[in-house]
């Protein structure tokens, strides 16, 4: 009786030990009972198979790609906003050519350029991404800036040109209107003396015309000279044409066009009216 009190006692720790019970052989059904697993966890199964704390897997959805920057001006686009992407271009050394407002091979490669060196992709487009930038690292540009070389819009004329055949020149916008009855003929962009050698303002008349002339005081050609006040004319320069505003004349009002102003001298006649203003 004690060998078997023992050995029930020994089986019992054994069992114990294991992680699981024994039922004995003389249970309610009279038949032995399957142990019942106990996990170590202390994690109750799910119905479902998984233990509470498994978590459905989730797949992660891609962020879609970010839209391309908006292209704002491209090869064979023109206007103001063209003129001062140039100037702009043209303050960091990445264009050396004078405004135009029309985006060409030059803007265009000057854009790529710009673009390759701060890291964006070089298309030689000029997008939002690019422009940004740009105005970051450049000051808005004068008028001066925009127009060193003329093609700048000619102002509103004085009201002293609106009767009769005048060119009517304004300091202002630094143009020249030819105009007739109150209708402009046709405008072109001026130059005038400095500050030492002024062009003399107020109202005057074309007294001589001089197709070939030369100055017989600083030795430099004047062709297609209209004088109007002394040794004062409007004249063809080819200084003008090839400096722009970075130069001055000695007085007299440049023209950089030639054609426009050959065409001019054809159609002013000595008598018309010259009126120089600001």
């Amino acid at each position: 009786m004690r060998r078997s009190i023992i050995a029930l006692a020994g089986t019992a720790a054994l069992a114990t030990l294991c992680g699981c019970t024994v039922q004995s052989p003389d249970a309610q059904d009279g038949r032995a009972r399957p142990p019942v697993h106990v996990d170590g966890t202390g994690t109750a199964p799910s119905p479902s198979g998984t233990t509470r704390d498994d978590k459905p897997s989730v797949v992660p959805t891609p962020a879609p790609p970010s839209p391309a920057p908006a292209v704002l001006w491209q090869r064979g686009h023109t206007g103001r906003d063209v003129r001062e992407l140039q100037a702009r271009l043209r303050q960091l050394a990445w264009l050396f050519e004078a405004p135009t407002g029309t985006y060409g091979p030059a803007t265009e490669k000057a854009v790529r350029g710009f673009q390759g060196k701060r890291g964006l992709p070089p298309t030689g487009k000029t997008d939002t991404v690019t422009w940004q930038r740009l105005v970051r690292m450049t000051h808005e540009p004068g008028q001066w800036e925009l127009y060193p070389m003329g093609g700048q819009p000619a102002a509103a004329p004085d009201s002293r040109c609106l009767t009769g055949r005048v060119l009517c020149i304004d300091k202002t916008s630094r143009t020249l209107r030819w105009m007739i009855d109150g209708r402009t003929v046709s405008t072109m962009s001026v130059r005038f003396g400095s500050q030492y050698t002024p062009t003399r303002e107020g109202v005057f008349r074309v007294y001589w015309k001089s197709r070939n002339h030369v100055s017989t005081l600083y030795h430099t050609p004047m062709p297609y000279a209209m004088f109007f006040s002394g040794g004062q004319a409007v004249h063809f320069s080819a200084d003008f044409a090839a400096r722009g505003y970075a130069g001055a004349s000695h007085g007299c009002v440049n023209v950089r066009d030639e054609r426009a102003i050959a065409a001019l001298f054809a159609q002013v006649r000595n008598g018309d009216k010259v009126v120089v203003s600001w």
